[in-house]
């Protein structure tokens, strides 16, 4: 079993940026996702990375905006977000999927672990 622990949300303006960060008890083998869920909506796929790190996939409202990023050394796994927008709003969720391949998921079925998640508001 994998625990994993999302940190690093806040209150932030809109335009402006944060951090998250992941913490795993392992990500070996383990390619890393990030969702999250706004108030009266599903689950939604941010963004992923292969095992290995070389591989990423983000939700068309997140390229060129969020990059995703992990350390196998250290077991985390982080979330970069700039120019945030009040849509940002939500619980973001950190999800392990074991998959060692450069294929990658958005299905939240297919991620084995999940965190508690991390509230990030946007909002000026």
């Amino acid at each position: 079993q994998v625990q994993v622990v999302e940190s690093g949300g806040g209150l932030v303006q809109p335009g402006g940026s944060l951090r998250l960060s992941c913490a795993a008890s392992t990500l070996r083998g383990y390619a890393m996702g990030w969702f999250r869920q706004a108030p009266g909506k599903e689950r939604e796929f941010v963004a992923a990375v292969s095992w290995n790190g070389v591989n990423t996939y983000y939700t068309d409202s997140a390229k060129g905006r969020f990059a995703i990023s992990r350390d196998n050394a250290k077991n985390t796994v982080s979330l970069q977000m700039n120019s945030l927008k009040p849509e940002d709003t939500a619980v973001y969720y950190c999800a392990a999927d074991y998959r060692a391949s450069p294929i990658l998921t958005t299905d939240a079925k297919d991620y084995e672990y999940w965190g508690q998640g991390t509230q990030v508001t946007v909002s000026s």
